[in-house]
């Protein structure tokens, strides 16, 4: 199953991005590109809901409809 969490991210004065969420609490996830944070922030939220899961404290997130928005970020 699919869920959705809300990311913040954040670019560094050392070039680097930041992504935290509200949504997901201890996640913190930092990279060389977007992509990058993107995916270890990917990585380390589905990593904190397992353990939560196993502690029996899950975190609920709203299930990905059939159809949502997504914004695109494109670089020219």
């Amino acid at each position: 199953m699919e869920q959705m969490a809300t990311l913040h991210i954040e670019k560094l004065s050392e070039g680097l991005y930041l992504a935290t969420s509200d949504d997901i609490p201890g996640l913190v996830a930092q990279g060389r590109t977007i992509e990058e944070t993107l995916e270890i922030a990917r990585d380390i939220a589905k990593k904190l809901l397992e353990a939560r899961q196993e502690r029996q404290t899950p975190i609920h997130l709203n299930e990905i409809e059939a159809v949502f928005d997504y914004p695109l970020i494109v670089g020219i």
